[in-house]
């Protein structure tokens, strides 16, 4: 109830980003029928600072009724939720930083310090990985670190591809259509060079012409990246180059795509 039930909130929204399912059932609504939500497999957390708030205290027997086991959170061991529950974690709050003693404030800090311990002990219990958490975490900043660059690169035919032998008119009408300032040059499916807008207008300015071959143009061993990094190491990549593209390959250097700074800072917007 009240500033416990906020708290709750949050321990839930922990839980479930971190890999095990929960939701925040306040005991009035649990009173008049969403009892209904909570299921044989489930455990449920009761938090009351006192142990004697009384709408939780009237729904705990139903609760148990069902099999479902009981932790309470509480700082009175010896208060009635504890007597009536399961397991007791006892948060030994004694007074609150409140002048007055009176509004939740040790207790609702304590509590939420222990939440996230138990969501942390969970992850650690159920070997949860980073691959996990990027899931639940698709948007923001969070997801740009946690994604791998596989999941954003451009592939198949969104990939600009030349040979070495291609002349450059070709190449021309390779960026522009694919219209993101460069183009791969691709030799026997790995990677051997990159030319981009500003290596074009370089080239041009220097007397190359439209029938000069890419080869002789091209950035050889250009900067690239593995598909199994992290979109974050990306993003690192290009802000320390000052370049926004950049090939992706595997292991064995075969080209597999090709991602683009918008790619990236595109996903940052959700």
């Amino acid at each position: 109830m009240g500033k416990s039930g906020l708290i709750c909130k949050k321990i839930a929204a922990t839980l479930s980003s971190t890999g095990t399912p929960a939701f925040f059932l306040h005991p009035t609504d649990a009173a008049h029928g969403d009892l209904g939500m909570v299921k044989g497999e489930d455990t449920v957390i009761a938090v009351s600072n006192s142990g004697e708030t009384a709408e939780l205290l009237s729904i705990i027997p139903l609760i148990k009724s069902f099999g479902i086991p009981v932790i309470a959170i509480t700082s009175n061991p010896n208060s009635s939720l504890a007597r009536l529950s399961d397991v007791v974690l006892n948060i030994g709050v004694k007074r609150e930083a409140c002048p007055l003693n009176l509004a939740p404030t040790t207790s609702t800090t304590v509590t939420l310090a222990l939440g996230d311990a138990i969501a942390a002990a969970l992850m650690k219990l159920k070997g949860f990985t980073p691959e996990e958490f990027a899931k639940f975490h698709p948007g923001g900043k969070l997801g740009i670190r946690l994604s791998k660059v596989k999941e954003i690169m451009r592939t198949g035919r969104e990939i600009p591809i030349v040979k070495p032998d291609t002349p450059l008119k070709e190449a021309i009408f390779e960026i522009s259509s694919k219209k993101i300032g460069a183009t791969l040059v691709v030799e026997n499916g790995k990677l051997v060079g990159i030319i981009t807008d500003g290596d074009l207008r370089r080239a041009l300015e220097k007397g190359a012409t439209l029938e000069t071959k890419v080869s002789e143009l091209m950035t050889k061993n250009p900067k690239k990246i593995e598909e199994e990094a992290y979109g974050e190491e990306a993003l690192r990549e290009m802000e320390k180059h000052k370049i926004t593209v950049l090939p992706v390959v595997n292991k064995e250097g075969k080209l597999k795509g090709i991602i683009h700074l918008h790619d990236i800072l595109g996903r940052r917007l959700f």
